[in-house]
């Protein structure tokens, strides 16, 4: 197994409770304790509700917020601080796809000269023509595009303009947050195409924050659940998605749509709403929702097992492996 491209261990990152910064009361653990090693080439898909600190992890990784502890590692050296300086090392070696790529686009900036910035930024100098119609088509984007200002652009065609911009820093990581939200079934197909033949040209790692398990079943390696802010399961992709060891991971799994009407539930697969991060539950905080609920978790906060290789659950009671389907004998009809 190759070692960690970028490694968080034990990551958190906390917020006032008051209302105002400098009010005294106890602060909200908005993450608390996630660690993920990512390695080149490695699509980690994580996936939760929303609140659950999905994108908040996202931009702790790469110090757009402050983490208030643990540790983060690049290449496996630590960074020494989570000051902006520190932080720079790593930004020069990723990119970030917001959630709502024309939101984080300059409306007085042309499409070209946006997909240049960042080489200007990260001190690579400017780019030429070519360089930027280059990357353009790389992102499947005409170069009649590079003329034109965002709002004349499509969702698909903005999220193509984004992915350039992320490219011309020619980044080890993509961190892509929601990267298929609000597009179409065929634009997602052809954004998550993208990813894979840019994973294969430059041998880059993806972290996809999302909340859409048909995305993460075309595209993951490796998953992560979070649920409020602390990770409850992790492991590969194909490994979770036929056997999940955590409850929530199965609810997840079952709360996905089928486009069947003869498949059609008559229940939610869990039922209660998300607590609050400000009134988190006793022991397991997911025993308010839990179907198999027992005793030891109202009491008892599960660790993270991962007593299997390659796979961590913190719960008390695992789910357990689905039994094979048992085999059919075949017998020769005689006539």
């Amino acid at each position: 197994m190759s070692p960690a491209l970028i490694e968080a261990r034990a990551l958190s990152v906390d917020v006032p409770a008051g209302r105002f910064a400098f009010a005294k009361a106890r602060p909200l653990a908005i993450l608390a304790g996630v660690s993920l090693a990512i390695r080149p080439g490695e699509i980690v898909c994580m996936v939760g509700e929303s609140g659950s600190g999905k994108t908040t992890f996202g931009r702790a990784l790469l110090g757009l917020v402050k983490p208030s502890g643990g540790e983060i590692l690049l290449d496996g050296t630590p960074l020494p601080d989570f000051s902006q300086r520190s932080f720079r090392t790593i930004r020069s070696q990723t990119s970030l796809l917001f959630q709502d790529p024309l939101s984080s686009f300059n409306p007085r900036q042309r499409i070209g000269a946006m997909i240049a910035e960042p080489r200007r930024i990260a001190g690579m100098g400017s780019a030429r023509l070519e360089d930027i119609a280059g990357l353009a088509q790389q992102a499947g984007l005409s170069d009649r595009f590079l003329s034109r200002f965002p709002h004349a652009l499509s969702g698909g065609q903005a999220r193509r303009a984004a992915v350039a911009r992320a490219l011309s820093v020619v980044p080890r990581l993509i961190v892509a947050d929601e990267p298929t939200a609000g597009l179409d079934v065929s634009i997602q197909g052809g954004v998550l195409n993208l990813f894979l033949d840019i994973r294969e040209r430059h041998d880059t790692a993806f972290l996809m924050i999302t909340h859409n398990l048909s995305v993460v079943r075309h595209i993951a390696d490796h998953i992560v659940i979070l649920y409020l802010g602390r990770m409850v399961e992790s492991g590969p992709a194909a490994e979770i998605l036929s056997a999940p060891k955590h409850p929530y991971t199965k609810a997840l799994l079952e709360a996905e749509p089928i486009p069947d009407p003869a498949r059609r539930r008559t229940a939610p697969p869990v039922l209660g709403e998300v607590p609050s991060i400000a009134a988190r539950p006793s022991g397991c905080e997911f025993h308010t929702r839990c179907p198999f609920v027992q005793p030891r978790c109202r009491s008892e906060a599960p660790g993270l097992d991962d007593s299997a290789e390659g796979r961590r659950v913190a719960c008390h009671f695992p789910l357990p492996e689905p039994r094979p389907a048992a085999a059919h004998s075949l017998r020769t009809v005689s006539n």
